[in-house]
């Protein structure tokens, strides 16, 4: 492999990973509050392709009015969920909310299908150039930068919105604490229902903005949702950055990879590397080792 050829797959890399830590950042927000690992997760980011391609090819909507109506349908689905399944087994077991979860991947799934129906769904570029030429060997497709740079935004709103604005810290102490948090007068049914919001929000934008390049059809969802899942687990479930950092690390470690095997192996790189974090760090790059107190 030369160096113009280790770029190129290094570039898709950088934009696979992009959308992998969105989607980390969806399973860590609600983990952050709930502990609860939401399998759903990939299903929002299919639902939000779906819906871009429903706004734009059928309903011939403009290309932002489109996102921003597949941002605010895929939030509300997120908030339904919660509202309808999770906020009534709140205080059930964990192992049962995942369960609901993976009932809920699996339902979402299936109307997907009888919705749209099993053929993919091609979206359009969202720009008119669709490629960039830099050499032979090194082409960047437009839409590499689109997800870049909107994935780079989303992470400084994020970061500002936990860190400098009232509800972003009430979140962080709901979950860091809940016990005291709700001593201090903060809703803890407030803060799940928001978590949901902001992780369905976050998968609609990841789908709406990565099915240009891929497609979208009913089962999408699964294989980047798992992905996002090793992700997280990579980086640290419940750590924002921890999130970001094993989502770029998995897009670039994966296509690398596959250049260097096989593409074949794509999806078995990503799992290696899940398995491998599990056995030998499975708190992750940035998360917290667990402990008991006594």
């Amino acid at each position: 492999m030369n160096l113009e050829i280790f770029l190129q797959y290094f570039i898709n890399g950088l934009t696979y990973g992009a959308i992998y830590a969105l989607i980390a950042l969806g399973f860590s927000v609600i983990y952050r509050t709930t502990e609860i690992i939401n399998f759903a997760q990939g299903e929002f980011v299919m639902l939000g392709g779906m819906f871009m391609f429903t706004f734009t090819k059928i309903c011939g909507l403009n290309l932002w009015l489109a996102l921003i109506l597949t941002i605010l349908t895929v939030s509300i689905i997120g908030i339904i969920i919660q509202q309808l399944f999770i906020r009534p087994a709140i205080n059930s077991p964990l192992v049962s909310i995942i369960i609901i979860t993976i009932g809920l991947s699996i339902a979402i799934q299936t109307t997907a299908m009888l919705l749209w129906g099993k053929n993919s769904l091609m979206l359009d570029h969202f720009s008119k150039i669709e490629t960039i030429k830099i050499t032979d060997e090194i082409i960047i497709a437009t839409q590499n930068i689109w997800i870049l740079a909107i994935t780079i935004i989303l992470m400084f709103i994020l970061h500002y919105f936990f860190e400098k604005t009232m509800l972003g810290k009430a979140f962080s102490a709901c979950a860091s604490n809940p016990t005291a948090a709700s001593l201090m007068g903060i809703n803890r049914n407030n803060m799940v229902l928001l978590s949901f919001f902001i992780s369905a929000l976050l998968g609609g934008i990841s789908g709406a903005i990565l099915c240009p390049l891929t497609n979208v059809n009913y089962h999408i969802g699964l294989s980047f949702g798992l992905k996002g899942f090793c992700a997280a687990i990579c980086g640290g479930i419940g750590n924002n950055i921890g999130a970001i950092l094993g989502g770029f690390m998995l897009g670039i470690v994966q296509e690398v990879g596959a250049g260097v095997i096989s593409s074949g192996y794509k999806d078995a790189i990503a799992f290696v590397i899940l398995i491998i974090f599990l056995v030998f760090k499975p708190s992750g790059i940035l998360g917290q080792k667990w402990t008991k107190r006594v």
